[in-house]
């Protein structure tokens, strides 16, 4: 081998090892979201609509309530 291969090997070599201590990020920490098939996304919509309803529920509740008692003063 020539001196130039012998050069452009070794350096290509120490880059490399230098990429392998570089730390990356572990692909458990960050999972990819998986599929969600239709009926999983139309109960996760169900539920969604249910809680907004329950929301919409209390706010009308709690205003029903302090308007009987602005009117008595």
């Amino acid at each position: 081998m020539n001196r130039k291969q012998l050069m452009i090997k070794k350096t290509a070599k120490r880059t490399k090892a230098k990429q392998n201590k570089i730390v990356k990020d572990n692909p458990q920490k960050n999972p990819k979201v998986g599929y969600i098939s239709k009926a999983v996304r139309a109960q996760m919509e169900l539920e969604e609509q249910q809680k907004l309803a329950a929301e919409a529920g209390e706010a009308t509740d709690t205003s029903a309530e302090a308007s009987p008692t602005s009117e008595a003063k």
